[in-house]
Order: structure tokens, then sequence, then C-alpha cells
């Protein structure tokens, strides 16, 4: 991909056009993302125009930026879908599913298009001529003839662009065509010469010439162009109203001057339009930003919408996330600064340190509030996940034959980025495993006794320091009978006297399925097993329940950051762990009778008429004590992946937020420990691995 050099119109400074790729690739990205939306949301039965014309709009502007640098490719398919959806939201053609259909396969191809000229056209670049001709065909087949023109005596098919644009002018051997284009009349003489520079700066455009004015404020150019009437119009429109301008072949009779509109022309959009006053690369970005429309008819509500849109756009800015990890990083430095000066200053008179310590107190209460804030940047919205389902639901259930409603809840609550990134796949399979599994036919449905439509629910909300994601669906649940079938098979030992939480945990066995037949979808018996792997390395938990006949629900557990986090820091010796506060449950002075000794060396303490096992930190870690009388005394019971456990600990030094610090990065990987901090002190404290205390326990 050539790089597209751009001169300033009006200032005679040369800039690279390449500067503004990623403002476009981040926005046409958004605007396909949004356009999936809606035709997903499209009700074909009662498509309305706010919908049609909102699919219409992002087709639109995703062409013009494309255009505009030079991805012909991508501008060619996208102005073949703006036709379709053209006609549809004209009413001149009915909205059916296949339209949709191609629709969304052109967004993906759009997609992968875009993504190759973001990676310097490197690839084969996939063809998209299929798409092109069954749009066409959409866009074609049985149209009515136009309420304003005599109508012919059946449907006309539309124009394929080689005779489209044969009509438009006759086009010499090398594909070009000698035109007349009148513009006006004009606001600012400027815009005609930000025109001309289009001519000049996009390889491949064409030639332009000026001809003498027909009247004050009217350009005439003289253009010789492969571009189409269309194409040509849309690049204007960054400049003049398309009301404004007028393109006939050259030679032939002049077409009407335009003329003026009722109202004021609207303010122009400009790359390189020079406006006083206004730095060339911020009028490019506001051009990128919000493209021309097509004019389409004011509809009543519009404006308070588009207003509200303005003012959103203008209240974010974009940040690479790369800044912002740098800046998480420091944060978490200060907190450990903050936590050494704290613990330095303890020992302080407080009537001759006052200021001191006043000082410092005030330092503590600022680094929490610059923490939370900080950390806030890296939450986002789980409707970054969710969006994704409704387009993966639709083909899957297509392809199986099934018919399926998905209800989403909680899309705002917010979880840091790097955690949203890797629940991703997990997620994903296990809303696939939920329709694949759980939804019956429709058939089976209704012979069951339930609605044709079956339901699959993804859910997020906030517990305590965690998040929580379930995936419902009203599907027939699990066969626990089939499951522990599948598991004699394996060779797992199993009895019929298992409580049912531990028989739906055999479904994530390594290899383990239930399904009768392998598919491209499922039965290979991958994918539960990793699921609860990579849950597990984020610090979190999987839950399963289920009652066959009526569905199943899959809940997940994770941490809300992976970045700082509050811990309760236990001494043991000479040493100190931290414990993540979100899994401890309680803690409690211990007697020696209180333990019991069961086979081969397990330990059990009864708490409230519950026997829970006994973990030893001085044990696992080896912990050397000077003076070997002394044991330790204090319980603190943790829980996670459903089970608790009482770590058994000298004593308890307090609770504090943690900087979490990645062990196996900078050492190695250490078994029963998620990470490590630093203290106050300068000195290193891992962080416990609470499931993997929990696992050890258990087995």
């Amino acid at each position: 991909m050539a790089d597209t050099h751009q001169e300033g119109a009006g200032t005679g400074a040369d800039f690279d056009l390449s500067q503004f790729y990623q403002i476009f690739f981040e926005e046409a990205g958004e605007n396909l993302d949004q356009m999936e939306q809606m035709l997903l949301d499209l009700d074909l039965d009662a498509a309305n125009d706010e919908e049609l014309n909102g699919i219409f709009r992002c087709a639109h502007s995703i062409k013009g930026g494309a255009a505009t640098f030079g991805f012909a490719d991508v501008a060619e398919l996208t102005h073949q879908m703006e036709s379709l959806l053209d006609r549809l939201r004209r009413h001149e053609l009915q909205v059916i599913a296949p339209m949709v259909d191609v629709l969304l396969e052109s967004a993906d191809a759009s997609r992968s298009l875009l993504a190759r000229h973001q990676a310097g056209g490197q690839g084969e670049a996939m063809s998209t001529q299929d798409l092109v001709r069954r749009i066409s065909t959409l866009a074609a087949g049985g149209v009515p003839a136009p309420v304003a023109a005599p109508a012919p005596a059946a449907p006309t098919p539309l124009p394929a662009p080689q005779e489209a644009q044969a009509q438009q002018g006759q086009a010499d051997a090398d594909g070009t065509r000698a035109l007349e284009i009148h513009i006006g009349p004009l606001a600012q003489p400027a815009l005609a010469e930000a025109i001309k520079d289009l001519f000049r700066d996009i390889p491949g455009l064409g030639s332009i010439d000026d001809l003498p004015d027909g009247r004050p404020g009217m350009r005439r150019f003289a253009v010789r162009t492969a571009s189409t009437d269309e194409d040509l119009l849309d690049l204007f429109a960054f400049h003049v109203a398309k009301e404004q301008v007028a393109i006939h072949a050259a030679g032939a009779p002049a077409a009407a001057a335009p003329q003026a509109a009722p109202q004021a022309p609207p303010e122009p959009y400009g790359f390189f339009a020079g406006a006083p006053g206004v730095p060339v690369d911020e009028v490019a970005a506001a051009a990128l930003a919000a493209p021309a429309p097509r004019p389409a008819a004011p509809r009543a509500g519009a404006e308070p919408k588009a207003a509200s849109q303005a003012s959103m756009e203008s209240s974010t800015i974009r940040v690479a996330v790369n800044k912002v990890d740098q800046l998480i990083n420091l944060v978490g430095e200060l907190v450990i600064t903050q936590a050494m000066l704290a613990q330095n200053s303890r020992g302080l008179d407080a009537g001759l340190h006052q200021q001191l310590l006043a000082g410092l107190a005030d330092l503590d209460r600022n680094t929490r509030d610059l923490q939370e804030s900080v950390m806030s940047i890296r939450m986002i919205p789980m409707s970054i996940v969710f969006n994704r389902f409704p387009r993966m639901l639709r083909d899957l259930a297509g392809k199986l034959g099934k018919k399926v409603d998905f209800v989403t809840h909680g899309e705002a609550t917010e979880l840091d980025k790097s955690l949203v990134e890797k629940i991703t796949d997990p997620l994903t399979h296990l809303v696939r495993n939920s329709l694949d599994h759980g939804i019956e036919l429709p058939d089976d449905r209704i012979a069951a006794g339930k609605a044709e439509h079956g339901t699959l629910s993804l859910s997020a909300s906030h517990q305590g320091g965690s998040i929580v994601i379930e995936v419902r669906d009203d599907g027939k649940g699990l066969s626990r009978e089939k499951i522990l079938k599948k598991a004699r098979e394996r060779g797992l030992d199993v009895s019929d006297a298992m409580p049912d939480g531990e028989v739906w945990n055999l479904i994530f066995a390594p290899g383990f399925s239930t399904a009768d037949v392998v598919t491209d979808v499922s039965g290979r018996g991958v994918g539960m097993d990793v699921v609860k792997r990579n849950i597990t390395s984020l610090g979190g938990s999987v839950e399963i329940d289920s009652a066959e006949g009526y569905g199943m629900r899959v809940s997940v557990r994770l941490p809300l950051t992976l970045a700082i986090m509050d811990g309760m820091s236990v001494g043991v010796a000479d040493e100190v762990y931290i414990l993540p506060l979100s899994s401890v449950v309680e803690s409690f002075q211990v007697n020696a009778d209180d333990v019991n000794t069961v086979a081969q060396g397990s330990q059990l303490v009864k708490v409230r008429d519950e026997y829970m096992p006994v973990v030893s930190l001085e044990r696992i870690f080896d912990v050397p004590r000077p003076n070997a009388g002394e044991g330790s005394s204090i319980m603190v019971v943790v829980e996670a992946d459903g089970s608790r456990v009482a770590v058994l600990v000298d004593e308890l030094l307090g609770q504090h937020q943690v900087v979490v610090k990645n062990l196996e990065t900078n050492y190695r990987k250490v078994p029963n420990v998620s990470g490590a901090t630093i203290l106050g002190d300068g000195t290193v404290a891992l962080i416990l691995d609470t499931a993997a205390l929990v696992r050890r326990a258990r087995h």
C-alpha cells in the first residue's frame, strides 16, 4: 500500500495523509460494529426508517473514508452495500433475510480488507466478487418503478457499474471520461480550491482544470477521471452539499445550474480546507470523525440524537493501552512508596512531628483516591464482550437448526481490560456449549411442553471484590446418568452416591464429552477443561448448577483487577504472606485439642459443626522456626472453588492494598503462589494462591 502524500490547501505545507490512517481504522471498526448490531436487531416485518438510515450512515461513512484514503476494494464493497441500503430506506425494496445475511457477510469482508490495509497490505486480498454480485442481484430483483418517473412495463434491473459509467459519459480506451462539473453557489471560494486539491493529491483520481465561471459564486471545471459520478459526489460531500454540484459529460448541453438550498448550506467538512485559525490536522480529524452522510429526509427527533452523539464524542479521548499500563505501574510504585513512608513513620512522636504525620495521612488518602481513579481507566463495560455473541448465536443457531432468544443483563458492569481480553474465549465456549448441548431443537422443545424458542442469557454483576458472570439456558440440562456412564467408560473413579456438584464437575476433565456425534461445533472433548484452566489462571472459579429437563447455569467468578488488590498479611515465624481479602471468610484462635489428625497425617478442624481441612503454611513452604517449641495458634478460613480450608498462621498483621508483581516473569513459577508484592519495608511477600491451597487440601 503506497503512502498517500498530501499538500495543505492554501498553506503550501506538505504533510502525509497516512497520519490519519489510525483514526480512520478505529472509526471504521466502530461503524462496522454498530452496523452489525443494528442489522441483528432489525425487525424484518417492521423495519423503521431510523434503523435503516442508521445502517446506511455506517456504510456511507466507511465508504467515504476508504475512498479518500485510496482503499478502493473497501470503497467498492461498501458502495454496493450503500446502494442496496439506499433502496431499502427509500422503501423501493422490502427487507428480507437474505439481504441481512449478505450485509453481515459484507461487513465481515470489509473488516478483513481493512485489517489487511492496516497491516500494510500484507497477505493475499480476499475476493469480494461474489458478495458484489449477490448484493447487485438483491438490489435489482423485483424493483418497482419510481413513483415520480413514467412506469416501465416491467421492472428494470440496475445497470452494472460499467454500464452506468457509459451512461454518464463515453469512456476512453483507458477508462477515463471527460466531464464538466459545476459547483455553487459557494459560501467560501477556498472550498473550490480544496476540491481541486483532491485531484492533485489522490493518486488515480484524475485531472481537473478551471473553466470560465458562469456567474458570481459559481465554479466550473473540466475533469478527466475514471471515477463514477456517485464516487465524485461522495468525495465532494466533505466540502460542499451534493445539491450544489452538477456533473455532465463534456460537450453535452449544460445541466441546469444548481440552485441555492432553501436554507444556508451546511458548514463544510474539509481535510484540506485551510480554514483560518484552524490547524489542518484538526480539520482532518473532525472530518474523519463525522463524515457527511448522504442527505436524507429529516426525521422528528433526529437533531437531539445527533447533538447527544456529538456531545459524547467530544467528551472522550483515545489513549494507547501501553500508556495506561505505564501509568498504572507508576501508581503501583507510588502505593509501595507510600506504604514504606507510613511504616517508617509509625515510631515518630505525634507531638513533635504533627505536621509531618498530617501530611502523610493526606498522602495516604490521596494515593488511594489516585489509585482508584487510575484503575477505573482500565475498567471497561462487559457490553464489549456481550456484543459479540448475538452474531455468533445467529449463525450457529442457523447451522444447528435451532431457535434461540439471547438476553443480557448487567452490560454496564465493569471489569479490568486485561481480564476482559482473557475471559472472552472461555465465555465464547460456554455460550456455544449451551446452544449446542443445552438448547433443544424446536420440535423437541414443543414435545417437552416448552416454547419453540429457547432462551440463553448472559449476566454480569459485582459481588464483593469479584465479578460474577453467569451463562444460563432453559434447555435439557445435564444428564447425571449419562455423565457417570461416560466417566466409567473413561476409567474415572466415580460412584452413584456422588453429590450432583461433583458429578457436574466431571465435564471439566480433559477430553470429556457427552456428545454422541463429533461435529465441527463440538464433540471432541476439547474445551471445558481449557475453560476451567484459563479461568483458574486468572484467580477465578467456575461453578455449575443444572436440573435435567429445565436447563443449566454456569457461574464464573473473577477478581475485578489483576494489578492492585486488597490483601490480608499474615505472619509465619519471620515470613510474611498475603492472602487475597476476597477469599478470606473469617479468622479465629484455635486450641491444639480442636485439631484432629486423620489418615496420612492430614488434619481437620471443627468449626461450628463443620469439619474442614487444615493447611499449614509452615509445612508447605518449609518455614524455619528459631524456637522449635513454638507453634501456630491462629486459623484463617479461606474459600475457593466452592470449598473452604483453614490456613494455620502465627499472627494477623493487617489489611492493606498490595501491588501484584508477576513472580513467574521475574523469577519462576512457584507452587501455591500466584504472585508477589513489595512491602513497606522493602521486603518481598508472596501472594498465596487460595485455589491451589484448596485443591492441595482436597487431594
